[in-house]
């Protein structure tokens, strides 16, 4: 059996901690049958356990506990702390094994649910299991989301710095609270990139996204590059550019007619660090038996 999650890019922007999108890099777990105790063989290095402490096996042991020990081969093109819901991908892919070794008949609530529970929130889960865009909110212990076509015609392209910038470190620098009017201002403007979003207006979305007033403007000094792509963005053409996740990858979302002028402009800007052109993906978590 193989389970595939694929990365995910939370906030665009104003959807703090309630938005997110499926993208095109991926996890993935083949189960290669029982063993006397979990292994997990990966080549993600020796901060990522090989037995039953890594987060996947966690996850999976959260949703059943007396699951028998299997042999898992992980690979993964999502790079860890980076913003791009690595920790996530390996919390659903988790549920995914114990839903498949236990024939839960899990529903995709049903794995939401669990998954927040154990991530804290469900931005980035929710995404990788629905695919496509998805705004969740976590509110009372009730976890309940929406899942959208992304608009067509639109591509990302992610700056990936290769430093990496822990959540609990980037959630360090947010204010404990805001003032009324403030708080007013800042739910309008993601309410307006939602309905840019979810109407195939990119324009005005890009705008909203851009003008986020929740978390990116406390952030932007820790990610020194996002200045400088985010003029870039201006300059070509972007919809918007957006902190994904807790940083410190920078996101750019784009026309597809302009990948390469952008992907050429970001290569020219001689950052340290990766540049990837994303695509939506539409399908979410997927488990396939041999």
């Amino acid at each position: 059996m193989k389970i595939t999650v694929p990365a995910t890019s939370a906030n665009l922007g104003p959807g703090f901690d309630s938005v997110g999108i499926a993208l095109s890099k991926y996890l993935s777990i083949d189960v290669l049958g029982e063993a006397p105790a979990w292994e997990v063989i990966h080549d993600l290095g020796a901060s990522v356990p090989a037995d039953e402490s890594n987060l996947l096996v966690k996850a999976a042991l959260k949703v059943k506990s007396d699951l028998p020990p299997q042999r898992l081969k992980m690979h993964s093109d999502i790079p860890l702390a980076r913003g791009l819901g690595s920790s996530s991908s390996a919390i659903v892919a988790g549920i995914e094994l114990a839903n498949q070794l236990a024939g839960l008949h899990l529903t995709a609530d049903e794995k939401l649910e669990i998954a927040t529970a154990i991530e804290g929130h469900p931005d980035n889960v929710a995404p990788a299991i629905f695919g496509n865009l998805v705004i969740s909110s976590c509110f009372d212990q009730a976890v309940s989301s929406i899942a959208a076509d992304f608009p067509e015609n639109c591509s990302f392209i992610a700056f990936i710095p290769d430093y990496e910038l822990k959540t609990s470190d980037s959630r360090h620098v947010l204010p404990q609270e805001m003032s009324y009017k403030e708080a007013v201002t800042a739910s309008s403007v993601a309410n307006l990139a939602l309905a840019g979003l979810l109407t195939g207006d990119l324009v005005k979305a890009g705008k909203a996204i851009e003008s986020d007033l929740f978390h990116e403007r406390f952030r932007q000094p820790l990610v020194k590059e996002f200045e400088a792509i985010k003029h870039l963005g201006q300059t070509e053409g972007a919809y918007a550019t957006y902190l994904s996740g807790a940083g410190p990858t920078v996101m750019l979302l784009i026309p597809k007619e302009k990948e390469a002028a952008l992907y050429s402009g970001l290569q020219s800007l001689g950052f340290a660090g990766e540049i990837s052109v994303l695509q939506v993906d539409r399908q979410g978590v997927l488990a396939e038996k041999d």
